[in-house]
């Protein structure tokens, strides 16, 4: 019986099966980023301010192969974000600290149950614990240190998280700068409103986004549209065209 690293019944796998979940993470994530202390890391080679999209999904490609794989297909993948992570270290002459890269999973983690919850409905304890389990598995699997044990330590290290290593600065400008060429006018004004409804608070005051968003009026009626068919159209107004494929892609979950 092949054996899978995220199991097959896994909320993980309902989470990351579908597209309206996985843009709504990255929503969350494309903040954050913007905002983290260490952004500098991510503008390094220059592949994230370049093409914020391109990156969008190479993620995305990444996440999911890890979270539908068989496990050493899926431990592969795993090695080989390490070895591009050591390579830019090793350019740099410098390690990416341990507490961005517990950031960066610490937001999977909390986003993943955000956007599930906007999406489709409250998650149950023991479905937040699965998530923190298979993300903090991944951490182990990238020699992080000072991963929290349990689900109520990450909660209290992820407030912690976004108490200290945030701050809005020059980067964070120049990101959403990139954001609004990448997407055009009318897509900007949906990822802030998206962004809007699902950041922490702390996050969004430090964006200076406004607490009511029109996407928690929007997001009943696209419900509607699933049920009739009309979501993947919708989603193709969301992202530009050349996306359309990708965005497919991820609302199709195998196993």
């Amino acid at each position: 019986m092949m054996e899978y690293f995220v199991g097959e019944k896994s909320i993980v796998r309902q989470i990351w099966g579908k597209a309206d979940t996985i843009l709504f993470i990255f929503a969350g994530a494309s903040a954050e980023f913007a905002l983290n202390k260490a952004v500098d890391w991510l503008f390094y080679t220059g592949k994230l301010p370049q093409d914020p999209l391109g990156r969008l999904f190479s993620t995305v490609a990444y996440a999911r192969k890890i979270v539908f794989s068989e496990k050493q297909a899926a431990i592969a993948a795993i090695n080989t974000i390490n070895t591009i992570h050591q390579g830019v270290e090793t350019k740099r002459r410098s390690q990416i600290p341990d507490w961005a890269y517990r950031d960066v999973l610490f937001m999977l983690i909390d986003y993943s149950i955000r956007a599930f919850e906007l999406m489709e409905r409250p998650l149950l304890e023991n479905e937040k614990v699965e998530v923190f389990k298979v993300f903090s598995e991944v951490g182990s699997r990238m020699r992080i240190r000072g991963l929290p044990e349990n689900f109520e330590v990450y909660e209290k290290m992820r407030i912690n998280h976004l108490e200290n290593h945030l701050k809005y600065g020059d980067s964070t400008k120049k990101l959403y700068c990139q954001y609004r060429k990448s997407l055009g006018r009318m897509r900007y004004r949906l990822l802030i409103e998206t962004q809007s409804l699902i950041l922490p608070e702390v996050v969004r005051k430090l964006l200076k986004l406004r607490d009511l968003s029109v996407m928690r009026l929007l997001i009943p009626l696209y419900k509607i549209s699933r049920k009739l068919g009309m979501d993947h159209w919708l989603r193709s107004l969301i992202l530009p065209g050349k996306f359309k494929k990708e965005i497919n892609t991820m609302d199709f979950a195998p196993g």
